[in-house]
């Protein structure tokens, strides 16, 4: 073990963390809305140092084969170098991808999308909600603050005008959201040690033996898991990182009182 890692440890085994707060602490979450003039809905997020942008686009596009009578929903995260030096230019690395993936699967195991009400003409034409995460400072949990930015962003975007000829007026936005039907937040709790923490610093992150992300609805379901790092879970230490989702979720709607 190194030097680093029996500091942080130590630092731990008395309650703080490098920044004075307690394990399970957040650090302080602003939210600002319409923050892209272009986009249908947009949000910008900034917890503690980190700093990003979550844009809503609708677009309408051929519904997938399997699903003829539902619209189509996507999210993508670009890692701009800009906001860490550790980010590259060029296609998405690792970490967007999972990134994506994880905010994706949050909204989509959750159904937060009344999918059923974007179907144009079945199996022809569909509404597509496109979600594209954008880092402007990484200073740690992007997976969190992408999250919430991305249920925010969605719970605040408003059709475009749908011409007769089913085709778009981007210059004019209708006074109707999207469909949303459940709000999930994520909240990823890390294990390092023995011990727990939310929302960690780039040197926890680094530092931390695991994670595990849960999407977690206002009625404190469980609608989606994603576990990462390289050391092993047990059943006990799922339940205890659970339990600390739930209650921080519930802390986060109603700081942001959604």
């Amino acid at each position: 073990m190194n030097e680093q890692k029996q500091h942080l440890l130590r630092a731990l085994a008395k309650g703080v963390r490098y920044d004075g707060r307690a394990l399970t602490e957040f650090r302080p979450l602003k939210v600002e809305l319409d923050i892209s003039r272009s986009a249908e809905g947009s949000t910008r997020v900034l917890l503690g140092e980190t700093d990003l942008f979550v844009g809503v686009k609708l677009g309408i596009e051929t519904p997938y084969p399997d699903t003829p009578e539902d619209g189509n929903f996507m999210v993508n995260a670009e890692l701009r170098p800009m906001s860490n030096p550790e980010f590259e230019v060029g296609p998405p690395g690792n970490q967007a991808i999972e990134l994506a993936r994880v905010v994706d699967r949050g909204i989509r195991e959750a159904h937060a999308i009344d999918t059923a009400k974007l179907c144009i003409k079945k199996g022809e034409k569909v509404w597509s909600v496109m979600v594209d995460v954008c880092t402007v400072n990484d200073d740690g949990n992007l997976l969190d603050a992408s999250g919430i930015g991305a249920i925010i962003a969605i719970k605040n975007t408003f059709f475009p005008k749908l011409k007769e000829d089913n085709t778009v007026d981007y210059e004019e936005k209708t006074k109707n959201k999207l469909p949303l039907q459940k709000e999930p937040i994520p909240i990823t709790v890390y294990k390092v040690g023995s011990y727990f923490i939310v929302d960690p610093l780039p040197v926890e992150e680094k530092l931390s033996d695991a994670r595990l992300t849960a999407a977690i609805t206002e009625e404190g379901i469980v609608c989606a898991l994603q576990k990462g790092g390289e050391s092993q879970l047990t059943t006990d230490d799922i339940s205890k990182m659970l339990d600390i989702s739930i209650d921080k979720a519930q802390e986060i709607r109603k700081k942001l009182k959604l």
